[in-house]
């Protein structure tokens, strides 16, 4: 997602003063209930007295939101339209950091930044070595949606055919790898079933990378067709057991592959992790609590902000995009009075898109009646965006009645990302780096191997002699 440019108004009273070096990554932890969160502001300085920023915060899959920044003096004023969010700082030049409160929903939290230089092309140890698979550049159609979508297709060594995977991802244009923050779930995972003897195809979201489209665009729904697309290029390739196809979807790709599931020419199998199982804007309300009571808000103030966020759901689902746009434009401005007419429109907009709008009525459980096929369910024990008390047990409810082909899991300690608890990350550089779960890569490939052929019972005893 680009980040936002804006003019900065960097004088004194009467004088022009001298830049502030913005330029360069501002990292700093906000408090919430429990934890802190990892943030990191990015401002590249550009001609004019203008500047590109955007916001990363890994653990709520923030990636590169736009970002408007003004600075008058010793001053810095971010906002964040997209996130209801406003930073007023300080900068102190002998610390070489920002000194501010960070306000959000009326909330207020103190917060530093401190300055890191942007990373070069040249810094570090950018040498990749080759992987002991093959990996292939591919380009695949999508014949419904008239577009073509660029991904990596990795194929185990040894003979094939092998058994394959078609991987989706979560909320949001994602890239082929799952990226978010530094930690690259899908590519991470498609590594490790790839050395393990399954070929995977993963594959840039609508818009993002090298494929055509817009995700904002394409609702739920749509992205079956991205998914039968991509199952239909396995189909065509010689390494692949056209009866061993499946398809592992991470949170909203987790529904989608289910969809897919009930649909002609179904996956042999799916693996859904952290799959939503209540409706969409079920979801986002449920995510918008559990945000607030972290941040120890009082029990009226939360439920205020519940109803208020759900009026707004309510206006997008029964009004008419231009009369949504307007009435959610005005309650953005009441809620953040300092916002522009232009920065609510814009903002307004980002809550009005096609997605949005189908989400907001989407119902994970409508059609499961519809699958047929072996399911993986997992979901982690720490998964605050999609608890698997509420997600997981209706999605397991509903499979259960119609299929006996189900298996469920859910992982102590992992989070939303299925990375393990902070303890078992490995040490960088002088710095924990997040992991994948080794305990969800495990049951993944346990569950795929399991619907293999059985070997005879003679080579079984053969091989035991």
């Amino acid at each position: 997602m680009a980040g936002a440019t804006v003019e900065a108004a960097a004088q004194t009273a009467g004088a022009a003063a001298e830049p502030l070096p913005l330029g360069g990554l501002w990292k700093g932890k906000l408090a919430v209930l429990g934890g802190r969160l990892d943030l990191t502001i990015s401002i590249v300085p550009l001609a004019g007295g203008k500047f590109f920023a955007a916001l990363d915060v890994p653990a709520q899959k923030v990636t590169r939101m736009p970002t408007d920044l003004a600075v008058r003096g010793d001053s810095v004023l971010f906002a964040m339209p997209g996130a209801g969010s406003r930073y007023a700082a300080r900068y102190v030049a002998n610390k070489r950091q920002l000194e501010g409160t960070w306000t959000q929903s009326g909330v207020k939290s103190p917060l530093e930044l401190h300055y890191a230089p942007m990373p070069t092309l040249g810094s570090g140890t950018a040498t990749r070595l080759a992987p002991p698979y093959h990996e292939e550049e591919v380009m695949f159609n999508n014949p419904v949606s008239r577009l073509n979508l660029g991904g990596t297709f990795t194929v185990p060594p040894g003979k094939g055919p092998f058994p394959a995977v078609v991987l989706v991802s979560d909320i949001g244009a994602q890239d082929r790898d799952g990226t978010i923050g530094n930690f690259h779930l899908l590519g991470t995972l498609a590594d490790y079933l790839t050395r393990r003897g399954i070929a995977v195809l993963r594959y840039d979201d609508r818009g993002v990378g090298k494929s055509g489209g817009n995700s904002a665009l394409a609702t739920t729904a749509m992205l079956v067709s991205d998914v039968q697309a991509g199952m239909n290029f396995l189909r065509s390739r010689i390494e692949v057991n056209i009866g061993r196809i499946g398809v592992i979807g991470h949170g909203e790709g987790g529904d989608v592959a289910l969809l897919a599931a009930g649909q002609p020419l179904p996956p042999a199998f799916v693996v859904s992790m952290a799959g939503y199982g209540l409706t969409g804007e079920q979801t986002l309300l449920q995510q918008q609590v559990a945000q607030l009571k972290a941040k120890k808000l009082d029990p009226m103030t939360v439920q205020a902000a519940y109803e208020r966020q759900k009026t707004m759901y309510e206006i997008i689902r029964q009004s008419t995009p231009s009369q949504a746009l307007s009435i959610v434009s005005n309650m953005m401005r009441q809620d953040q009075p300092e916002l522009t007419p232009e920065a609510a429109q814009k903002a307004a907009a980002e809550q009005l898109t096609p997605w949005r709008r189908y989400f907001l009525t989407f119902d994970p459980v409508a059609e499961l009646d519809q699958v047929k096929c072996p399911v993986l369910l997992l979901s982690g024990t720490d998964d605050a965006e999609a608890p698997a008390d509420l997600h997981l047990n209706a999605l397991e409810k509903e499979l259960r009645s119609i299929s006996h082909s189900t298996v469920v899991r859910k992982l102590p300690g992992a989070n939303h990302l299925f990375q393990p608890p902070k303890t078992e990350w490995v040490l960088m550089n002088g710095e924990m780096q997040p992991i994948l779960a080794p305990v969800a890569a495990d049951a993944i490939r346990e569950f795929i191997e399991g619907l293999g052929p059985k070997k005879p019972a003679a080579a079984v005893e053969a091989k035991a002699k």
